[in-house]
């Protein structure tokens, strides 16, 4: 596999925080799964539609999640 098609997973997920001054979620089991993308890139634009779409709630955050390193660890290493 080329470095160009590395398959390099990143989730994408959000839920309201019971604060803006912290990351902790008010329901659990509301958590919004958007998906899992093979790329940044993908990751940001389903990022980017769900922040844009929850603007109204300041409460309302999305995160992208790495998945890639979390699975290797030592890539960011093995790439410098």
């Amino acid at each position: 596999m080329s470095v160009e098609s590395k398959q390099l997973l990143h989730l994408v997920f959000g839920g309201e925080l019971k604060s803006t001054d912290s990351i902790e979620f008010k329901d659990l089991s509301k958590l919004d799964y958007v998906g899992m993308y093979p790329n940044f890139a993908e990751a940001k634009r389903a990022w980017l539609g769900k922040a844009q779409s929850t603007v109204d709630n300041a409460q309302m955050r999305y995160f992208v999640v790495h998945i890639h390193r979390l699975m290797d660890p030592n890539e960011d290493e093995r790439n410098h």
